[in-house]
């Protein structure tokens, strides 16, 4: 969503089509955000958080859902705001997406941990040190590190020649810092591309994105690794999809 189209701008109403992208709240939060306007809007992990002039929205997307500047409504719009001057909708899927509202910003984006692009390699390595498990679940998780999800975690791993089953603890200080320059390398890519298209996915604009073009082992099961020609494995991890290539990230 970009920044100049809400920022401010009032929010006149708000219309749930769905009463679960609200929590079950619709009422409640259509009446608080009525007459708000937006001062500040930003990316916080997988939420978009609006800084009103009393009190905060915060939309989070999850795996499907999206907003769209003056988007058309659909069979899966589950929200409308309308603006003094335009609209955003919120098309979701998966019916996944869920909108907050109130005085304060939700727990869930407060708990959150830092950005990738906020974190030195040697910060990022001081965190990676004082954690158990396993990488990619580790990865995945919003109060380690906010913002990288399924696709990017596969394949900054692949980047970096580590397998998504290696313990954190067992990773030298070399390749925690391998680590942390490939998900900062990916992102660049993935944001300079527009993302990754999968589904129906598309931009607050309404654009495709065009990374999924250059994935080098997400969503290529049996298909050759980029780097060295095996055949990538698909398992499944932390119950989330996991690809990889058994030759250049072996377990360690």
């Amino acid at each position: 969503m970009h920044r100049p189209h809400l920022e401010g701008r009032r929010i006149n109403a708000t219309a749930f089509r769905s009463p679960l992208a609200a929590g079950g709240r619709p009422a409640e939060i259509s009446q608080f955000l009525a007459g708000r306007s937006i001062l500040t809007a930003r990316r916080r992990g997988k939420f978009i958080v609006l800084e009103l002039d009393r009190g905060y929205c915060a939309i989070h997307l999850r795996m499907t859902g999206r907003l769209v500047w003056n988007g058309a409504e659909g069979p899966y719009t589950r929200a409308l705001f309308t603006l003094e001057s335009g609209r955003v909708v919120l098309d979701d899927i998966r019916q996944f997406a869920r909108v907050f509202a109130g005085p304060a910003l939700p727990e869930e984006v407060e708990r959150l941990g830092p950005e990738p692009f906020d974190l030195t390699a040697g910060e990022f390595a001081r965190r990676l040190r004082t954690r158990r498990g396993r990488l990619k679940p580790l990865l995945l998780d919003q109060e380690f590190l906010s913002g990288l999800g399924n696709i990017y975690t596969d394949e900054a791993l692949h980047r970096a020649r580590i397998h998504p089953l290696q313990p954190a603890a067992r990773l030298s200080a070399r390749r925690m810092e391998t680590l942390h320059a490939a998900i900062v390398e990916v992102l660049e890519e993935a944001i300079a591309a527009g993302g990754s298209s999968i589904s129906d996915y598309v931009d607050g604009a309404g654009r495709e994105g065009a990374f999924q073009r250059f994935h080098r082992v997400y969503g290529r099961e049996g298909e050759p690794c980029r780097r060295c020609g095996a055949a990538v494995r698909r398992i499944v991890v932390a119950q989330r999809g996991t690809h990889y290539c058994p030759r250049c990230q072996r377990l360690q």
